[in-house]
C-alpha cells in the first residue's frame, strides 16, 4: 500500500480529554501546568485586559441620537423655480433648493404662484395645493426618487 492509495478518512472520532495518561490528551488535558486557565471555569472574560482600563473604557462615550427618519425639505411657494411649468425634485436640486433629488420634499403656503405650475413632488399642505390649482397647476404626489448604481457616486 501507497501513500498515495490510502482513503481519506471522513469521520474521525473526537479525541477526548483528561481520560488517562495513554488516551494521549491525559493528565493536563492540554492545559498545562496550574495558574487560571488551567482551572475549570478558569480563564479572564472577553476584553479584559489584566486590569488595565479595557479598550471599550478608554474610548469616549457616543452622545446624541440619529433619528431613522428621513428628513423632510420644506420648499416655500414662492420659491419654487418659474423657469420651467414642470417641477419634481430633479429641478429643486439644479435650483439648489434641496441638496440632492433624492429627499422628501413638501411644498408649503407662503407667497402666491402667479404661473401654472405642474408639480410632482412627495407632499404639500392643503392650502399649497389650492393655491397651485388656483393659479391653473396640478399636484402630483410621487415617491422619493431612487438611486441608481449611476447616482451613488459622491459628486
Amino acid at each position: 500500500m501507497k501513500y498515495n492509495e490510502l482513503s481519506v478518512v471522513k469521520n474521525k472520532n473526537r479525541t477526548r480529554a483528561g481520560r488517562g495518561i495513554s488516551a494521549g490528551k491525559g493528565k493536563t488535558a492540554g492545559r498545562g501546568t496550574k495558574g487560571q486557565n488551567s482551572r475549570t471555569g478558569g480563564g479572564v472574560r472577553i476584553g479584559f485586559e489584566g486590569g488595565q482600563n479595557p479598550l471599550n473604557q478608554r474610548m469616549p462615550k457616543l452622545r446624541g441620537f440619529t433619528s431613522h427618519r428621513p428628513t423632510i425639505y420644506e420648499v416655500k411657494l414662492s420659491e419654487l423655480p418659474t423657469s420651467s411649468k414642470n417641477v419634481d425634485n430633479k429641478i429643486l436640486a439644479e435650483a439648489n433648493l434641496i441638496p440632492t433629488e433624492f429627499v422628501k420634499v413638501k411644498i408649503i403656503n407662503t407667497g402666491n404662484v402667479s404661473k401654472a405650475l405642474n408639480i410632482k413632488l412627495q407632499a404639500a399642505s392643503a392650502s399649497a395645493i389650492s393655491a397651485i390649482e388656483k393659479a391653473g397647476g396640478t399636484f402630483i404626489k410621487v415617491d422619493i426618487p431612487k438611486r441608481t448604481k449611476k447616482d451613488n457616486t459622491k459628486n
